[in-house]
């Protein structure tokens, strides 16, 4: 079997579930897939997308399980993915296509996007299927799948708009708050996305977050909290 299906034990293994339990949740429609032969066949890319849609009800107990399971919570992760010079606030962007685009050119200062024009693409083509937006005022603009060939390395940036955009919120609201997350695999992307997932949990980051008047200021409690998490 191709390393991008699964049968019912190896997506047990990649979810740290036991196979019973994933078979059950797959017959009950809560997983993606479908049956070749009477068995169940899992594509790991939409596993990921699966994995992407249950993050933010996840508890951070359940988010630090997930996270060990894919390489463990003793190091730092977004202070490494993030630099300084990819840090705008506030974001000259009022539109969600302006967003993207000013999201891009700020990744672009990593100097580790070979192909800004296919990021671009990708990401919008992402959200076009369903927005990252969050009730939070948060996003997580990323591609549908990696792009290792329009990267050097994996890159995190950090946008804040002056005032809320209409971004696709499913309850109506406006979103200020963008991370855009550009991985060479999707290993790294669900860990970046379940870091990220942690910080939002921890009381008064967001309001931290939005506090900051400079760049350096909002780089300073994205990597404060991120050490904080870890020392917890």
């Amino acid at each position: 079997m191709g390393s991008d299906m699964m049968d019912v034990d190896q997506l047990a293994a990649y979810l740290r579930r036991d196979a019973r339990e994933v078979g059950k949740l797959a017959s009950r429609g809560r997983l993606p897939g479908h049956k070749v032969g009477g068995e169940w066949r899992f594509a790991r890319a939409e596993i990921n997308r699966w994995l992407e849609s249950q993050m933010p009800g996840y508890t951070d107990e359940q988010l630090t399980v997930f996270e060990e399971a894919r390489g463990g919570t003793a190091e730092p992760l977004l202070a490494n993915l993030l630099s300084p010079a990819c840090v705008a606030v506030p974001l000259a962007a009022s539109t969600k296509a302006s967003v993207l685009r000013e999201m891009v050119k700020l990744a672009e200062e990593s100097w580790e996007i070979y192909d800004p024009e296919a990021i671009f693409e990708a990401v919008r083509a992402r959200e076009e299927l369903v927005s990252t937006a969050l009730p939070t005022g948060v996003a997580f603009p990323h591609p549908r799948r990696p792009l290792s060939a329009a990267l050097g390395e994996s890159v995190l940036a950090f946008g804040r708009t002056a005032s809320g955009v209409p971004y696709g919120d499913p309850n109506g609201g406006l979103t200020d708050c963008f991370f855009l997350i550009c991985c060479k695999d999707d290993h790294t992307h669900l860990r970046v996305l379940a870091r990220l997932t942690r910080l939002l949990l921890r009381d008064g980051f967001l309001a931290e977050l939005r506090a900051g008047e400079t760049p350096a200021e909002a780089y300073d409690v994205i990597t404060a909290a991120e050490q904080d998490l870890l020392n917890s």
